[in-house]
């Protein structure tokens, strides 16, 4: 009956409904308030009914009503509809939020339109009680916006397909070797010369095709401040990522002496046009370090999280090798080698947020060479490096690559665009289980939670992007909220049937997904994009 995705922790259903006219009015306490001003605000554009302030529930006919219960966990809610109208209850705003995020489901598909189809129509919701929270505190969706750039306002429309679907955690990938994407001010050329690359490698890196135009963009520290607060009024924490010491090309291109020049000439870098594992790093030296102190101070001024993530993976030692420079650092230090040498330069970055008050968090390749005291690790490489950071007592957020990187193909037919990666379906996905069955009961609360990665290599535009999102973001949003049973015992078909009307919502939410009888025809890529190319090594 409910309908509703991610499934609640509890429905019980009742006979009758409330019905939301012109007279309906949305009442919401001071803790709640904001709550009120965003729901009223989303309903209005979708029903076009007036839903003015009341002073309290019952006020009027069919009332809605939000309100702060503080024996209610942080995130949780209660959901209740009967006679007196509509009352959501939170153990914080957050909690009050969710609750408003299931009523507009049970709403319907039109609550998501951005326009009333009929100004006249009365709306229903039925009468029913739900008791809800999230299983995981981190519920994230990492967006790579440095290998194609997404603008601003394609930022702001994912924290609302996040807000749809109970998500909180936006992992903001803003740097890479082909591009820099956020404004710094003490280094201007980071955008003026590190946003954009000549031409881009059409497809995966083994397509011989390539796009002979410049692409690139960044967001200025005005557009920053603008999505922290859109995703704040959502109860959306962003996480930017700045990578150190690998994926740095776009920032040596912009300032050379960052790279390891006794090695190189860097200044014969461009930001780079292609895909996969890049070969120049940043030199382990005290002025990169100043530099990218530098960078974070002013992250740190336009991103209140709790975490900054500095990658910290996929950093070939090549280079620093046949450094003489970096090989009089790893002596000047007493390190063993080049894996204690990226140790070290992560764990400055972890000394230097931590003293400010932050925490880092970084690609599981940080456990190489002794893992900073602080620090937390981001579990890509399947779960391996999740399960040995939770044991030594450090936080983990589970987001192996063979099961929730979204730029996987989601069927073996060679009729998926750009068909990379594993296969990766929606069953797949709603069969995920973040908590590795290895761990502790104590280690596993080390298990902050889980992400849904989406690396954009070959995500061109908004419908790429939409077509390998969706719907498995709905899928993996059940994950990290609901109290599942164990992967095999899942009722994959009940989410099925609970998809036909989402696949609804998304469609007023105009979220170009993956139909689920697979790809249209405009959708298909015939040719080399068109190939499995399952002998590349994965990467991420």
């Amino acid at each position: 009956m409910t309908e509703l995705i991610p499934a609640p922790r509890s429905a019980v259903a009742g006979s009758g409904e409330v019905r939301l006219t012109r007279h309906s009015r949305l009442y919401a306490d001071t803790v709640t308030e904001g709550v009120g001003r965003w729901l009223g605000a989303a309903l209005r554009q979708a029903t076009g009914l007036p839903l003015r302030e009341g002073r309290e529930l019952g006020e009027a006919e069919g009332g809605i009503g939000l309100r702060l219960d503080p024996g209610l966990g942080p995130e949780e809610y209660r959901l209740v509809s009967d006679g007196f109208g509509v009352l959501i209850e939170g153990g914080s705003a957050a909690g009050a939020f969710w609750g408003a995020q299931s009523l507009r489901q049970l709403l319907g598909p039109d609550a998501y339109r951005r326009a009333p189809v009929d100004r006249d129509r009365v709306w229903t919701v039925p009468h029913l009680t739900i008791e809800d929270a999230p299983r995981f505190r981190w519920r994230g969706l990492m967006l790579d916006v440095a290998r194609h750039f997404t603008p601003k306002e394609g930022v702001l429309r994912y924290l609302d397909l996040m807000t749809a679907h109970k998500l909180n955690v936006f992992h903001f990938h803003l740097t890479d070797d082909q591009g820099w994407r956020i404004e710094i001010k003490r280094h201007p050329r980071l955008t003026e010369i590190g946003s954009w690359r000549a031409r881009t490698k059409i497809g995966h890196r083994a397509s011989p095709l390539w796009e002979e135009k410049p692409h690139g963009g960044h967001y200025t520290q005005d557009d920053i401040r603008e999505i922290v607060a859109y995703a704040a009024e959502r109860h959306i924490t962003v996480v930017p990522e700045i990578d150190v010491p690998g994926h740095s090309q776009a920032a040596i291109a912009a300032y050379p002496e960052l790279g390891n020049t006794d090695v190189i000439d860097t200044t014969a870098l461009s930001v780079w046009d292609t895909w996969g594992i890049n070969p120049n790093v940043l030199a382990p030296t005290d002025d990169t370090l100043r530099f990218y102190e530098g960078v974070l101070e002013e992250v740190l001024e336009l991103f209140p999280s709790e975490f900054v993530h500095i990658g910290g993976d996929e950093c070939p030692k090549d280079q620093w090798r046949r450094s003489a420079a970096a090989q009089a650092r790893i002596r000047e230090l007493g390190l063993a080698d080049e894996d204690e040498l990226q140790s070290w330069f992560i764990g400055h970055f972890d000394n230097w947020l931590s003293a400010r008050g932050r925490r880092l968090i970084g690609w599981d390749e940080i456990l190489e060479g002794g893992l900073a005291k602080g620090a937390a690790v981001s579990s890509w490489r399947g779960y391996a490096g999740g399960i040995a950071a939770a044991r030594a007592g450090h936080d983990v957020v589970m987001c192996p690559e063979q099961q929730v990187y979204l730029d996987h193909r989601q069927a073996p037919g060679p009729e998926e665009p750009v068909p990379i990666g594993w296969v990766r379906t929606l069953e797949d996905v709603y069969r995920f289980e973040p908590v590795p069955p290895e761990l502790s009961p104590e280690e596993a609360r080390h298990v902050l939670g889980t992400q849904a990665n989406v690396w954009t290599e070959v995500m061109e535009d908004r419908s790429r992007v939409d077509y390998q999102t969706f719907p498995r973001l709905a899928a993996f949003a059940e994950v990290a909220w609901s109290a599942l049973p164990a992967p095999a015992e899942r009722d994959f078909a009940g989410f099925e049937r609970r998809m036909t009307a989402h696949y609804g919502r998304l469609d007023a939410l105009g979220v170009a997904y993956r139909p689920p009888s697979g790809p249209l025809p405009w959708q298909r890529r015939p040719g080399v994009l068109g190939r499995p190319i399952d002998g590349l090594p994965p990467h991420r």
